[in-house]
């Protein structure tokens, strides 16, 4: 059989495995060996085993679990309690200020977790309820938690970055700085969003009333220094020792893990109890990450080897439409697959068939790599697999229905577009803050 057709099935037999609901990095490891197999015979084993044994040895992934246990650590330390507390009294005059300050504290915690799932479940357990109580629109309420909670996808440190760089060629310390500035636009996107609809229309978002902004300045400013201090100073610890050359994102990400413990002692929650269930989580979360990672690059290997790669790069090159057109398309491609499969899968995935793509067409791989992380943002919004809209249905009240939380998360989505088409538009939003560090 033709190689091209074998590699064209690999994908639909790829899309029926995960429509059964196998556990994703078995389908991808089971299709490559199966396909490989086909394609030109045993030794797709010697294949298997020196990209597996190429997954293990490289040191940059060192940093997955060092990160992930950071952001487990900086969860059981409890410090987004009084974060939150702090940043109402610092918006309570304005429209909408519980929402505004869910999304500063999703910004802040998606600098030191990067974990989506444990960022939305604590807003959902810390800021919904606060929200609620004060009547705000449950719409706005919800989706503010969910846009909030997935800016740790592209925030750095983030996990989807680390992945990406030694696929893609790129340093992990560039797409860091690359990501810091588009995170932030986001971000004042979100909060302007809410400031505008709460202006229109109060009810939505009432501000605090007097009497509960009516602390005294020497109390506010002690909440200030033991609540929002520590966080950032151990984000300036972390990313500034990357970007200033004095620690590799591996040995940055030890420090991030030790800083979290730190911390997590110092608001005594560093119990044996917390320890260990953080220790767990750790390897949990980065077993399947990294055995995603073997079960893609093995497919990826196989695909690759068979001209999966020549058929695409030649289909998308072969088209009569201007490098903007093939862009408009990857883009559309990487959201639809969004909404079925894991963003780790899909990175993995496209990667690697994406790069010549990216080279021919003259595209910046930093760039690119920027639009592609601000896309998958939205596979955790977007139906039928919206990882976030369930992490959040699982903590709300009963009164707090699916359908609201779909409802407040459209507006979001849009504005996620928005943050996509001025990267598109504005490539420095980008690519500015790296030349300005390391040229």
């Amino acid at each position: 059989m033709d190689p091209q057709i074998l590699s064209i099935l690999m994908f639909v037999v790829l899309l029926v495995g995960i429509m059964t609901g196998f556990p994703l990095a078995f389908v991808l490891l089971g299709t490559g060996m199966l396909f490989g197999l086909l394609g030109w015979g045993t030794p797709v084993f010697d294949q298997m085993a020196s990209r597996t044994y190429g997954i293990m040895s490289n040191d940059a992934l060192v940093a997955v679990p060092l990160f992930i246990f950071m952001g487990y650590m900086m969860e059981r330390s409890g410090i987004a309690d009084g974060l939150f507390d702090t940043l109402q009294q610092l918006f309570g005059s304005l429209k909408g200020s519980l929402a505004l300050a869910t999304v500063v504290l999703g910004t802040i915690l998606a600098a030191t977790t990067g974990i989506v799932g444990a960022s939305v479940t604590m807003m959902g357990l810390l800021t919904l309820p606060s929200m609620l109580k004060r009547g705000y629109d449950i719409p706005l309420a919800t989706g503010t938690i969910l846009a909030g909670g997935t800016l740790g996808i592209l925030t750095p440190p983030s996990i989807m970055l680390i992945l990406y760089g030694p696929m893609a060629g790129l340093s992990i310390a560039r797409l860091f700085a690359a990501a810091i500035i588009p995170s932030l636009v986001l971000s004042v996107l979100y909060m302007a969003y809410i400031t505008i609809r709460c202006i229109i229309n109060p009810e939505l978002g009432p501000a605090l009333t007097k009497a509960e902004r009516d602390i005294p300045v020497s109390e506010l400013m002690i909440k200030f220094a033991t609540t929002l201090l520590p966080p950032l100073a151990l984000i300036l610890a972390v990313l500034g020792s990357i970007f200033f050359g004095l620690a590799a994102p591996t040995e940055a990400a030890a420090v991030g893990g030790f800083g979290a413990a730190i911390l997590c002692a110092a608001y005594k929650k560093l119990t044996w109890a917390n320890l260990t269930e953080t220790v767990y989580l750790t390897l949990r979360t980065s077993a399947m990450i990294l055995l995603l990672t073997v079960g893609a690059t093995v497919f990826t290997g196989v695909f690759l080897a068979l001209g999966g790669g020549r058929l695409i790069e030649g289909f998308l090159l072969g088209m009569a439409l201007p490098p903007a057109g093939v862009l408009m398309i990857v883009m559309l491609m990487v959201f639809l697959m969004g909404m079925f499969i894991d963003w780790i899968a899909i990175l993995l995935i496209l990667i690697p068939i994406l790069n010549p793509v990216v080279r021919a067409l003259g595209f910046d791989p930093l760039w690119f790599a920027m639009l592609v992380c601000i896309n998958l943002q939205m596979s955790y919004l977007t139906p039928p697999f919206a990882y976030s809209i369930f992490y959040l249905k699982g903590v709300a009240p009963d009164d707090v229905q699916v359908v609201q939380i779909y409802k407040g998360a459209i507006p979001f989505v849009i504005l996620q577009m928005i943050g996509l088409a001025l990267v598109v538009v504005f490539p420095e939003i980008v690519t500015w803050l790296p030349k300005l560090i390391y040229d």
